[in-house]
């Protein structure tokens, strides 16, 4: 595996109420200008910011979502390809996407240094627990999307897809991911307390890197950026408790590399674990 490296821009974001399209419009513009402003200070490779980045979460957004959601020509991502244009970086965020049946998804897409969209990703598992409402309003996706910066392969899942491990180790094992982007909208609900033993269980179990990214807020908060092993002397980088934060997390796969080399249990797995009989004494 040789060795590539990229910088990445974490934007924990406040998103403030969006139940008007002028309103979603003016955080937007907000959010590219103060993104802009750091990356002239400081060049990055990839920006990454959380779900539903365009929209507050709230049943007073969602009841409107006819009028706020976008389809992929839209405002919102004329915005952002303008963004990554501009920082010469690549751009990954997301909104409520309008899709071809006119449903609507939790939708996360990725668009390249040169203002091209490389694609997108609609969320597979909609959440309807503690503050999350998402089958009354969203369709799940029913694809992978993957894409290359520097080298380094990403991939980007959305929330509650952290829950299902099939999806991270595939994308890891059977897809070369290196890089995942757990973006969420993680309320401090009963699920809050045990959603960073899910992110660092996700990065070491299938030794990649994982940023679980959160938006700001009272109720929010607290992302973690996860490398591919984690111990006492390499803990995770944890962001603010509550405010906006924009942190510069720097991803070399020289380290995944000396980790899985280290560390073998990927290819000590098995080919497969469902033919195995089960032992009865």
């Amino acid at each position: 595996m040789p060795s590539n490296r990229l910088r990445l821009l974490a934007c924990q974001i406040a998103i403030p109420p969006t139940p008007t399209v002028e309103e979603r419009d003016r955080h937007v513009l907000r959010i590219a200008s103060a993104i802009e402003t750091r990356c002239q200070d400081q060049p990055v490779d990839l920006i990454v910011l959380p779900e539903l980045s365009t929209v507050d979460y709230s049943r007073e957004t969602f009841d409107r979502l006819s009028d706020i959601a976008e389809l992929l020509d839209g405002t919102t991502v004329g915005v952002f390809k303008a963004l990554a244009r501009r920082c010469d970086a690549t751009v990954v965020f997301g909104m409520p996407r309008i899709g071809d049946d006119g449903g609507f998804h939790i939708c996360h897409m990725a668009a390249g240094p040169d203002g091209n969209l490389l694609g997108h990703y609609d969320k597979l598992h909609v959440a309807q627990f503690g503050a999350s409402m998402e089958k009354e309003y969203f369709k799940r996706g029913n694809h992978l999307f993957a894409f290359d910066v520097n080298g380094i392969s990403i991939a980007p899942i959305i929330c509650y897809d952290i829950r299902v491990p099939e999806l991270t180790r595939t994308l890891a094992v059977d897809r070369d991911v290196q890089l995942i982007l757990h973006c969420g909208a993680y309320a401090r609900d009963e699920s809050f307390d045990n959603w960073h033993d899910f992110a660092v269980t996700r990065a070491v179990e299938n030794q990649v890197f994982f940023l679980s990214l959160n938006r700001a807020g009272p109720d929010y908060g607290a992302s973690l950026f996860c490398p591919p092993w984690i111990d006492n002397d390499h803990p995770p980088t944890r962001f603010p408790e509550h405010d906006e934060a924009f942190l510069v997390l720097d991803i070399d796969t020289e380290l995944l590399r000396s980790v899985r080399s280290d560390y073998t249990f990927l290819g000590d797995r098995l080919d497969s674990y469902t033919t195995l009989k089960l032992f009865e004494g």
